[in-house]
């Protein structure tokens, strides 16, 4: 499906000239409280069911619904997720919030600091291939099908975009 995307100065303005407009960070709260767009609220993807979809679309009416994440491939999803619902005007900001920042726009930062999901799931993915390898030479060469596993599981994602790695952590405590 071919997602609009709109460039971040353009999503500012009419979000400036428009306080109606929504703007929407699919990140995970941890992401989201560590540096978001001025003017944006969360609504995490895992969280973005048809309850949720049909809630924003009855609060825009009309007006634009813009989605952001990181880097644009969460924010896709979601407007994706719009669009299946009937949303006729919704995008994704080009670039995410590092492109919004690296615009130059208005972020807000919070004190606290987080690990973004991608990150966890390079640690996460990382440390069971290490672990495999351990216990393959240590107890037994079977157990070397981990570090397989979890690499046909990284080709997967990298071929779907769909990463259930990803989503899993996304809902743990510390993401929450």
């Amino acid at each position: 499906m071919n997602i609009p995307t709109i460039q971040p100065e353009l999503a500012f303005r009419a979000c400036e000239e428009d306080a109606s407009i929504q703007l929407l960070d699919v990140r995970t709260p941890a992401e989201f409280e560590q540096l978001h767009a001025r003017g944006a609220r969360t609504l995490p993807l895992d969280r973005l069911d048809d309850v949720a979809v049909r809630g924003v679309m009855g609060t825009a009416g009309e007006k634009p619904v813009y989605v952001i994440c990181k880097s644009g491939a969460r924010a896709a999803k979601a407007a994706e997720a719009f669009i299946k619902a009937g949303c006729k005007n919704v995008s994704s900001i080009a670039g995410g919030t590092e492109g919004w920042q690296r615009s130059g726009l208005p972020v807000v930062k919070g004190v606290r600091r987080a690990i973004s999901l991608e990150r966890q799931v390079r640690i996460g993915a990382g440390a069971l291939v290490v672990l495999g390898v351990l216990l393959g030479v240590l107890v037994h060469p079977a157990l070397l099908g981990l570090s397989a596993f979890v690499g046909a599981g990284l080709v997967f994602a990298g071929i779907t975009d769909w990463c259930g790695m990803g989503l899993l952590l996304a809902k743990m405590p510390w993401n929450r």
